[in-house]
């Protein structure tokens, strides 16, 4: 310790002061300005990212090629065709109440096989008959007042739906599967067996319609349509559609009068397009 003590006077007397540790030194001008510089990259890199999120404003597409943001305005179409109908869906049905089960079960399926006979007769394919609905329920007559209800009897049901070709066929299936045991007729509904050609008739009207929208608003704002950014499309197809209370209305004609109407197939589309 003596030694270091006179090392100390030495260097004192001698005007030299001892270094100092590499951490005491105080930051120089070039170092405190890199701090600063990186300070600031850091800050405008976050502002780049977050800028257009806070901001609130739309997003604009980027064309990846040239990394410049393009502009949009995006727009609706709708394109319709009404066309006459090339096939019916008929929902017919057999119900039947017995006292038993198996006494319920066999009376509806003899009505039904009935029935379906009837259809085929019609010109009804076998792949166009389908059951679409079977059930079985207890009957009970609540009939007297505070006793529990008693059993009377079981109901069976059931239903088909037939899809019927030829239009000119379908007051002849509707009459005679109610000649042959029916004792239901749900409804009809009037479609189109391949919709394809229609939808694409649609489409092009919806497309149009989009397109003469975005010329009217781009001449209106001094810009033109330079291209497209995206579409979506939805398509909507309207069957006309007849209730069993619509059919019963011509209950005791000696044939049923049916009217096809038309179907409506809309399409409709959301256009972004590039403008400038």
């Amino acid at each position: 310790m003596d030694d270091t003590r006179e090392k100390d006077a030495t260097d004192r007397s001698s005007g030299e002061l001892p270094a100092r540790r590499r951490s005491d030194r105080p930051l120089g001008a070039i170092t405190l300005g890199l701090a600063i510089a990186l300070t600031a990259a850091a800050s405008l890199v976050v502002g780049i990212v977050l800028g257009p999120m806070l901001s609130g404003q739309p997003a604009r597409a980027a064309d990846p090629t040239t990394g410049t943001t393009e502009h949009t305005v995006s727009v609706s179409g709708t394109g319709e065709v009404s066309v006459a109908p090339d096939v019916a869906d008929v929902v017919l049905g057999v119900s039947v109440q017995k006292p038993t089960v198996a006494e319920a079960q066999t009376s509806a399926a003899t009505a039904m096989a009935a029935v379906v006979a009837a259809v085929k007769k019609d010109g009804v394919a076998d792949k166009d008959i389908v059951t679409i609905d079977i059930s079985l329920s207890p009957v009970y007559d609540y009939s007297s007042s505070g006793s529990a209800p008693k059993l009377v009897g079981q109901q069976f049901s059931n239903t088909i739906k037939v899809t019927v070709r030829d239009l000119k066929s379908v007051a002849s299936v509707i009459d005679d599967s109610i000649a042959s045991g029916a004792t239901t007729v749900s409804g009809i509904t009037f479609r189109l067996n391949d919709p394809t050609k229609v939808q694409a008739q649609a489409r092009k009207l919806a497309m149009a319609d989009a397109r003469s929208k975005a010329d009217a608003l781009t001449a209106s704002a001094g810009v033109a349509v330079k291209g497209v950014a995206s579409i979506t499309e939805t398509t909507v197809t309207t069957p006309v559609t007849y209730s069993a209370q619509d059919l019963a209305k011509s209950a005791g004609s000696t044939s049923t009068p049916i009217q096809t109407g038309t179907t409506d197939v809309e399409v409709q589309v959301q256009v972004s397009y590039l403008i400038g």
